[in-house]
């Protein structure tokens, strides 16, 4: 079982329909919506302010999110935050991406659709214009996203809704193996690659 920790009276909601980690920690006040999936080693600290992650986002392994008294953190509908983010006192609008390692800062807000690039630090109270893509130190908008893009996003998003329904169904502790057994099967999830691979692909030769 996940570390769920009530606060001083305040317990942590989660949607019966959200896959949580058992590896996750939940403190205080965090409100987790339908279809969500927080992930291993994640830790949402609502012991200051509130954190509320929307229907069908996801929070990824071991990212961190946090909040001064008072205000809240929100990732909303569709959010998809990478391995490894921090999130502090910040707003992730729907259907927005922040990379893999990134760090998102108090009173920032990404906007609906907008990507923010893996190891972006988007400074505090900076406004990510909806559908662009951000990257650097500080996070500076490069450009608009793409149509294609913006679907391989959608794509990514809803195999973490996926994951989540797995997870629920069919992730259990066990021993592990001593050897490879013969015609180990591999998991057949469709053709989500990553975004620089589908570029590539989408290139002209």
């Amino acid at each position: 079982m996940a570390k769920v920790y009530s606060l001083e009276g305040i317990t942590p909601v989660v949607h019966p329909t959200c896959y949580l980690h058992p590896s996750a920690v939940l403190i205080g006040d965090v409100i987790v919506g339908p279809r969500a999936y927080i992930g291993p080693a994640a830790c949402l600290r609502g012991d200051f302010g509130r954190i509320v992650i929307g229907e069908g986002a996801n929070i990824q392994d071991t990212c961190v999110l946090h909040a001064f008294p008072d205000r809240d953190l929100l990732v909303e509908a569709e959010g998809h935050v990478g391995h490894g983010a921090v999130l502090h006192g910040c707003v992730v609008r729907r259907n927005a991406l922040i990379g893999i390692n990134a760090v998102v800062n108090d009173h920032a807000e990404v906007g609906e659709s907008a990507i923010v690039a893996a190891m972006a630090f988007v400074k505090a109270d900076f406004v990510v214009p909806p559908r662009t893509l951000v990257a650097g130190i500080p996070a500076r908008v490069v450009r608009e996203l793409k149509d294609s893009e913006l679907a391989w996003k959608g794509a990514a998003t809803r195999q973490y809704q996926e994951l989540a329904v797995r997870s629920l169904r069919g992730l259990r502790e066990a021993e592990a193996l001593a050897e490879v057994e013969p015609g180990r099967r591999r998991f057949a999830l469709g053709d989500v690659m990553p975004l620089s691979e589908m570029r590539r692909r989408k290139e002209p030769q």
